[in-house]
């Protein structure tokens, strides 16, 4: 049994970004609410959501009657939350660890994995 002091582990798959902004918000609120309370986090960064990943990646994305999703990304991020965006997404949109934003790190299936091995539940 799981108590309140227990710290839970968290994957969010987000796969979504400008094409789907009210889909990326989700994920980034869920996600800022598993950090929130007090629970190891990171968002899996693929496909589409590479772009979030980028500098200004994030800058105007506002889904109708949500907060702008810069501000969930950087309160996820200054809560502890981690971004690991798929190297080979990146490669495919010529996205450099440069262009990164803060809080984001180029990690992909391997550590997704070893932290799914370590207890870690996804959430979609």
């Amino acid at each position: 049994m799981t108590t309140a002091t227990q710290q839970r582990k968290f994957l969010i798959n987000c796969t979504n970004g400008a094409n789907n902004v009210e889909s990326a918000t989700v994920s980034f609120i869920l996600a800022l609410s598993c950090v929130s309370h007090n629970n190891e986090t990171a968002v899996f960064a693929t496909s589409d959501a590479a772009n979030l990943c980028i500098k200004g990646g994030t800058d105007n994305l506002v889904a109708d009657g949500y907060e702008p999703l810069q501000d969930l990304v950087e309160d996820f991020v200054d809560n502890g939350g981690r971004i690991w965006l798929c190297p080979v997404c990146a490669k495919a949109k010529g996205i450099t660890e440069d262009d990164l934003r803060p809080g984001v790190e180029l990690a992909g299936a391997p550590r997704t994995m070893d932290f799914l091995a370590s207890g870690a539940q996804v959430m979609i």
